[in-house]
């Protein structure tokens, strides 16, 4: 069985030192209060700020903009497992690290990085992508959100949704269409900064899971967004999302494959520790068979993840294995926390339950990040379907 204790060969000693400092960390800084956080609806700034202070935040960030200057997304991953091993979705770390401040590193100028990059390390800085709208989901090339080139700024209007980090951000990269003839070379990438007129937060929005991660409606009335906030070349914003998005994915990959192997642990506990006709309901061989199966198919996705994660320290991780990484693992794991409420039966159905609480977290997953349908579309065309 794969569990988050077995020692795997991707990582060094070096990975598995941090690995318990960040375990040390959430255990003492994160589980105690997330109830809390999940009432409030977002966590505290200060844990924030203290993650900065532990370098747990922005790895690849280079040491003349404050950060660690490492480039091993190994470190990511440690931090992505550890939350999700906990059912910590609380703290938005990943979104920030793994996905949003990578575009500042690699598309910034100087003066970009030297501006945003430190407070993104410290933590003091907290970052958001706002590319869902409320009539444009997965299909990029459908957003209404657009600015008119104003010499030496931008004037951006449009709404977004579902941006995770929304509440909390300091920044926002804000996907917008700069060139409504332009196809999918109109549209550009504008840093919208916090206080700026004109942007203003919607509601911290209700959803079913990941209580505790501020997700946020966004609005922007004739917001002046200087040229000195453009990121990139205006008009390459779809062709530098396409380059990202396989991180992204990878690393919603990572999150699911630690899931299912906290769903797998929670799942052998209970069915040793419950009674009923007289035995454990381990005993049973339907519950031995199922647990062989989860137990199965979470080392076949932690197999896979792995290899995932090697490729892409290797720049080997293309859009269409991301794509297989990010649909399977995430189908897998709701199709495991199903099981699991089952066997708990109707303890499973209670929220002082751990396994309740993962079963409404994991429903986001095959959605967010891109859909499973179009992860499916993606991999489709890949075959020359």
């Amino acid at each position: 069985m794969t569990s988050a204790a077995t020692k795997r060969a991707i990582f060094d000693e070096e990975h598995d030192a941090f690995r318990q400092t960040v375990r040390s960390f959430i255990d003492k800084e994160i589980t105690p209060h997330h109830e809390e956080w999940d009432k409030a609806g977002q966590v505290p700034r200060e844990i924030w700020t203290k993650a900065g202070e532990l370098g747990m935040l922005c790895f690849d960030v280079p040491e003349e903009y404050g950060g660690p200057g490492v480039d091993d997304f190994r470190y990511n991953a440690v931090v992505t497992e550890e939350l999700s091993r906990a059912g910590a979705g609380g703290p938005g770390f990943p979104v920030h690290s793994d996905i949003i401040v990578p575009y500042i590193v690699s598309l910034g100028t100087e003066e970009q990085k030297q501006r945003w990059l430190p407070g993104c390390v410290s933590g003091e800085t907290i970052t958001a992508i706002a590319m869902t709208e409320p009539g444009a989901g997965s299909d990029l090339q459908g957003i209404r959100t657009h600015a008119v080139d104003k010499g030496d700024h931008w004037v951006l209007n449009g709404s977004k949704t579902f941006i995770s980090n929304g509440i909390m951000a300091d920044l926002v990269i804000v996907v917008a269409r700069t060139d409504p003839d332009a196809g999918h070379q109109g549209i550009s990438l504008l840093v919208v900064e916090a206080g700026m007129e004109g942007f203003e937060r919607g509601r911290n929005l209700d959803k079913i899971g990941l209580k505790a991660q501020d997700t946020a409606e966004l609005f922007f009335n004739d917001v002046i967004v200087p040229k000195e906030n453009t990121l990139g070349e205006p008009g390459s914003g779809f062709i530098s999302l396409m380059v990202n998005l396989p991180q992204e994915r990878l690393s919603i990959g990572v999150i699911a494959a630690a899931a299912c192997e906290r769903i797998l642990e929670l799942s052998i506990a209970y069915a040793k520790e419950r009674e009923a006709f007289g035995k454990p309901i381990g005993k049973f061989q339907h519950n031995r068979f199922l647990l062989a199966e989860m137990a199965t198919e979470t080392h076949i996705a932690r197999t896979f993840i792995d290899d995932c994660l090697a490729k892409h320290l290797r720049g080997e991780l293309d859009s269409t294995l991301a794509s297989m990484a990010k649909y399977w693992t995430t189908e897998l794991q709701t199709k495991l926390v199903d099981r699991s409420v089952q066997l708990h039966g109707g303890y499973g159905y209670m929220m002082e339950y751990p396994i309740a609480k993962a079963f409404i977290d994991s429903r986001i997953q095959t959605i967010y990040g891109g859909t499973t349908e179009i992860q499916k579309e993606i991999i489709g065309r890949s075959l020359g379907i």
